[in-house]
């Protein structure tokens, strides 16, 4: 039996309603909790009320909804089947000769245009938003080094004790291995805001444990002769991962930024996992939302509810919502460590979630 349009109109907008009642019901849960702990680690700053906070964590709320966006797949695809179920209309339908693929179709567009439209629209307004959260934290809360690496070169900043700062800069970097190898180098001390009182001029520096180690130093303190060394080891807070995670964070690029970022890092000299495995997990987002519509199924698509399983249907589907969250997770974490291949990391969420609810709705299914 061919679906008819007004049927497969009619599933599309049950789902979008249920979609975006558990999208704004979530929305407003990530938004509290994230107000609540911007306030605990703002306490005692002065000058940061309620206003600027709430600003912080609003700017937040779209990489955040990202994160969870498969679970607001699978909450909206359960909700929506088990009305559509517990009406029977699943069951008239079914009776008609419509199958569980035939109407799951339509949901499935519907997901996947979701998906297409967050990809290209909104993910380059959630990672605007996200850049200037990041912007506001490091202004207003946190007090970290920052670094940058622009045409001219890499520039590092780290805070001194008493309120001094180091200022560092390298015409050429190079990562290899867990060491950072630097040349052409420049350091500039500023014992207290504004007030300059050493350079060291070097030609070559290793970023090795706690301490930059250079070769062929020049040091210079204002109104004292140059003095050389063959040798300096200067001490420092900073580690490579220090120097990767103060990169501008993949979050903050949208995906149309990404490639040209990733090519510019790696010609820096540094490797690009994050931004890769970023820019992979964000393409893969639309398949892996529909296998979340296709997981959500297998829970909920259950003719007969009267036996009083429903309680154990919906625990198991958010059961397997968390068990591939965590799944998710743990082959994230191998693409970043490159321990598997990024494309195969950033894919397998996806392939995983989808066969599994392929798999359960072959068994389920009655023809």
């Amino acid at each position: 039996m061919r679906l008819s349009r007004t049927l497969s109109l009619y599933l599309a907008r049950q789902f979008a309603t249920a979609y975006f009642g558990v999208l704004a019901a979530i929305m407003g849960v990530i938004f509290l909790s994230n107000l609540i702990e911007l306030v605990r680690r703002a306490a005692g700053r002065p000058g940061l009320g309620m206003g600027v906070l709430s600003e912080l964590a609003f700017f937040q709320l779209p990489e955040l909804v990202h994160v969870v966006m498969p679970f607001v797949m699978l909450i909206a695809a359960m909700v929506a089947f088990f009305r559509l179920t517990r009406s029977h209309e699943l069951v008239v339908a079914r009776a008609a000769g419509v199958s569980v693929w035939q109407f799951l179709a339509p949901v499935l567009i519907l997901v996947l245009g979701i998906g297409v439209f967050e990809l290209t629209v909104i993910n380059p307004i959630s990672a605007a938003m996200y850049a200037r959260y990041e912007s506001m934290q490091n202004a207003l809360i946190n007090h970290g080094g920052v670094l940058d690496v622009s045409g001219s070169g890499l520039w590092l900043r780290e805070g001194a004790p008493h309120g001094g700062q180091v200022v560092l800069h390298a015409d050429y970097v190079h990562e290899r291995g867990l060491i950072l190898y630097l040349r052409d180098v420049e350091i500039f001390r500023f014992d207290r805001p504004g007030h300059f009182s050493e350079r060291l001029s070097a030609q070559s520096a290793r970023l090795v444990k706690n301490a930059f180690d250079m070769t062929d130093v020049w040091v210079m303190i204002p109104g004292e002769p140059s003095v050389h060394k063959q040798t300096l080891v200067m001490p420092t807070t900073l580690t490579l991962a220090r120097v990767h995670d103060n990169f501008a964070s993949p979050e903050t690029l949208s995906v149309w930024q990404l490639p040209g970022f990733i090519a510019f890092f790696e010609k820096a000299g540094f490797a690009a996992p994050r931004a890769r495995m970023y820019l992979n997990s964000l393409i893969s987002s639309p398949f892996l939302y529909c296998a979340m519509v296709l997981l959500a199924a297998v829970f909920s698509l259950k003719p007969d509810l009267r036996s009083g399983g429903m309680v154990w249907r919906v625990a198991g589907g958010v059961a397997a919502g968390f068990l591939f969250y965590f799944f998710s997770k743990v082959i994230y974490a191998f693409g970043l460590s490159q321990t598997v291949p990024q494309i195969l990391a950033a894919w397998a969420p996806a392939l995983m979630a989808g066969f599994a609810g392929v798999g359960g709705l072959l068994h389920l299914e009655d023809g």
